[in-house]
């Protein structure tokens, strides 16, 4: 087997083209293998953050043991590299309802008039983000966005307040990790019981295992490209990682996030993620539908 640093120089030989590497010497790690400390060091130095180098190491490691080689232009994709069971999710017994492969553009917002708004003009899935400490108000518009989309064709997701997309009948629930790990394994079972659909956020590899833990309807990858919206605990992942992950987790619908505007969304197709979630490019927009509709027709041109 060849020594520590053989394998992080060969990983960085074989990836740092496509990753970008950080610039600085790979750091050293503790362990006893070479694999897992070569990998990870090497991750490190490509610009991953320690939780998800770590877990490219350990994936690095599982990939190699058992294929009883190491290869290091074999970068890691398969579920089982990563510790998670069998693909596709839809065949476990926890899983949640499965939602179409391509959601399409998916259009994050505010309110329930701007829900109401892009799904008569068109766009097939819409998400109430809606941002209160006000009870009351948050009720009053997660059942406002499952009255706005009656009549469309529109699939509506409610970001956060489970408890009221449930008690609204609302198509799907989306929740960050942050939500997700505030959730009891009551809750949790709750929100299964209920049938809605779950879209978890990710932003790498570590919180994508997470997320595929619970066996959710669609697992949300991001943030693309710099994105002013909120504070992101990670650099923008870039398309090539984005590519890299919607390898890796093709067993699900798959959303990419974070910074997508009419220019960039052809490279982020060119992934193959099968729905791409926008908000600026629609609320900051002087004519939103007529931005829709252009957004619309060219993930139908690229998705044919």
């Amino acid at each position: 087997m060849n020594d520590q640093h053989e394998i992080t120089r060969d990983i960085l030989a074989a990836h740092a083209a496509r990753f970008g590497q950080s610039g600085g010497s790979p750091a050293s790690f503790s362990g006893d293998d070479a694999v897992y400390r070569g990998a990870k060091s090497a991750c490190a130095a490509l610009g991953f953050i320690d939780v998800d180098a770590e877990c490219l190491a350990r994936a690095w490691h599982a990939q190699t043991q058992g294929t009883g080689r190491f290869d290091a232009n074999e970068w890691p994709a398969t579920p089982a590299d990563f510790g998670m069971r069998p693909f596709p999710p839809t065949a476990r017994g926890d899983a949640f309802p499965a939602c179409p492969d391509k959601l399409g553009l998916y259009a994050v917002l505010p309110d329930a008039t701007w829900v109401g708004r892009m799904a008569r003009a068109g766009v097939p899935t819409v998400q109430l983000r809606f941002k209160s400490d006000d009870r009351d108000a948050i009720q009053r518009e997660v059942k406002a966005a499952v009255d706005a989309v009656r009549g469309t064709n529109a699939l509506l997701f409610i970001n956060d307040h489970w408890r009221d997309a449930i008690e609204a009948k609302a198509y799907g629930l989306h929740l960050g990790q942050e939500d997700l790990d505030a959730l009891s394994p009551q809750d949790l079972q709750a929100i299964r019981a209920s049938g809605i659909r779950l879209g978890v956020s990710t932003h790498g590899y570590a919180e994508m295992v997470r997320a595929d833990a619970v066996s959710p309807s669609y697992i949300a990858m991001g943030a693309v490209y710099p994105t002013t919206l909120k504070q992101m605990a990670t650099a923008p992942q870039g398309v090539a990682r984005l590519a890299a992950y919607a390898r890796l987790m093709r067993g699900y619908s798959q959303v990419g996030i974070g910074g997508v505007d009419a220019q960039r969304l052809p490279e982020v197709l060119a992934t193959g993620v099968g729905s791409v979630a926008v908000v600026r490019a629609l609320v900051a927009e002087a004519d939103p539908e007529a931005a829709a509709a252009r957004l619309m027709a060219a993930m139908s041109e690229k998705q044919g």
